[in-house]
């Protein structure tokens, strides 16, 4: 099996040769462009950083460099081609950074991290800069009026974000600063749209800050390698991201990763989406090996997820502003794939029947104004036909179906379901409400999933 290394450079002046195996294949990515400025859109990021009066510190550009590479390779080692069981990669990754010793004592748990959150196989090496290429932009050199941010919220776009920013504005004891990945053009269109008027909403003596990152890797990256779809990697980028944007702060700050813990605990319907084919991208011992990261760092930074113990529809009907959320809602972006409708020119970003999607639906059954779902899905009623789960309709219908099932026979199941994803803390108050919000999850989704009526595609009803 291949073993796929990618090495940063930086720049022409930058002479590192990486040394390989026999079974390694070497792609190197210049992470300057020609005015020796950082490439992938990090540069921007550094410079409104610095505007803002809260300029990245070396070692979070350092984090920001590996969670590009990280990224980089994610997206574009393909899963089928780079592997023997259409799954498992092998990845090594040779960092340029500037504090190598920091960075190799971090090694074993960020190797721990990525084979958790993506589950492949991953390697990294630490190096310092070339002599030649110290003139690597750490903080570009910008004026800029400095506000005072106490926090980091990420909004991706997505409801149960657009839920975390209303809630902390709405409170008004906090000042965020926002932060934003928008690589596809079908997220980062919406997502701006939908801060913009989230800014109208709560705009007082100043606007709404937001850091965005566009970060995307060219095809051909990596040899004659397909880019890979489902990129489990990405969640390392946007902490990274918020980390990165917050260590300018000079004060300990909570990193606010909002997502529902139905979605953060991600337990597999069915044995057909075990290990990483359940994303993990906000799971509760993923969240506490970033703290864990970070600590070592020296970034002042908690990674939080309030959200962890309610459900989607609680964090609906809880809003701290129902009236802003009545208005702004159908503009977030849940589907796992929002560009699904574009060649189709059917302008809905929603395909209705993903796992998100059918997490979405249900959520909104519990919001308290009348109209409750103006969301607008490709395929707007589940239940007007029935749905072949062997194809992409009726899939995650009947693996909901299924699970339920199977709970509804023995209840006992959901204290031992939890556990699937990953470890946990031994806490029996935590683990007990980690079983509650699971049980009250699936208590929602089967509202949707109950009435639709599945088939295999031999004909026969499951």
């Amino acid at each position: 099996m291949t073993r796929y290394v990618i090495s940063g450079t930086l720049g022409a002046s930058d002479r590192f040769q990486a040394v390989i195996g026999a079974d390694e294949a070497l792609s190197t990515v210049d992470l300057l462009d020609v005015n020796r400025r950082m490439r992938f859109g990090i540069d921007r990021v550094l410079g409104k950083l610095a505007a803002l009066g809260s300029p990245a510190t070396p070692v979070a550009v350092d984090l920001l460099t590996v969670a590009a590479l990280v990224y980089g390779a994610d997206t574009r080692i393909n899963r089928v081609q780079a592997s023997q069981d259409a799954w498992t990669r092998e990845i090594k990754l040779i960092v340029p950074v500037s504090a190598p010793a920091l960075w190799m004592a971090t090694r074993p748990l960020l190797m721990q991290m990525l084979r958790f959150l993506t589950g492949d196989l991953w390697d990294l090496e630490f190096r310092p800069f070339e002599k030649l290429a110290r003139q690597y932009p750490s903080v570009p050199s910008m004026k800029g009026t400095a506000r005072s941010f106490d926090c980091v919220s990420l909004f991706s776009g997505g409801l149960d974000s657009l839920i975390g920013a209303i809630d902390i504005l709405k409170k008004g004891e906090q000042t965020p600063l926002f932060v934003s990945h928008g690589g596809d053009g079908a997220v980062s269109g919406p997502q701006g749209k939908l801060f913009f008027k989230l800014t109208k909403s709560f705009r007082k003596a100043s606007p709404l800050a937001r850091i965005r990152l566009g970060m995307t890797f060219p095809n051909g990256l990596v040899g004659k390698l397909k880019g890979e779809d489902s990129t489990r990697g990405r969640s390392f980028l946007f902490i990274a991201l918020g980390s990165a944007a917050g260590s300018g702060f000079g004060k300990p700050f909570n990193l606010r990763v909002p997502e529902n813990g139905l979605i953060s605990l991600n337990v597999p319907l069915d044995v057909t989406r075990l290990g990483s084919n359940s994303t993990r991208t906000t799971h509760p011992f993923y969240i506490h090996r970033w703290n864990e990261l970070l600590l070592k760092l020296g970034i002042l930074a908690t990674v939080v997820n309030p959200y962890w113990d309610k459900t989607k529809g609680e964090m609906v009907v809880e809003c701290a502003d129902e009236a802003v959320l009545e208005e702004l809602a159908p503009l977030s972006i849940s589907c796992a794939h929002p560009a699904g409708d574009r060649w189709k020119g059917g302008g809905k970003a929603h395909c209705g029947y993903c796992l998100p999607c059918i997490i979405r639906r249900a959520s909104f059954l519990k919001a308290p104004w009348p109209d409750k779902d103006r969301t607008g899905y490709r395929v707007e009623n589940l239940t007007a036909e029935p749905r072949d789960t062997k194809g992409a309709e009726g899939k995650q219908i009947r693996s909901f179906q299924y699970a339920l099932a199977r709970l509804k026979a023995n209840p006992e199941l959901a204290k031992s379901w939890i556990y699937k994803p990953g470890p946990l803390r031994e806490d029996a108050l935590i683990v007990r409400d980690l079983v509650g919000v699971y049980e009250r999850g699936m208590a929602e989704v089967r509202q949707v999933v109950e009435k639709v009526i599945t088939f295999s595609s031999d004909g026969q009803r499951d």
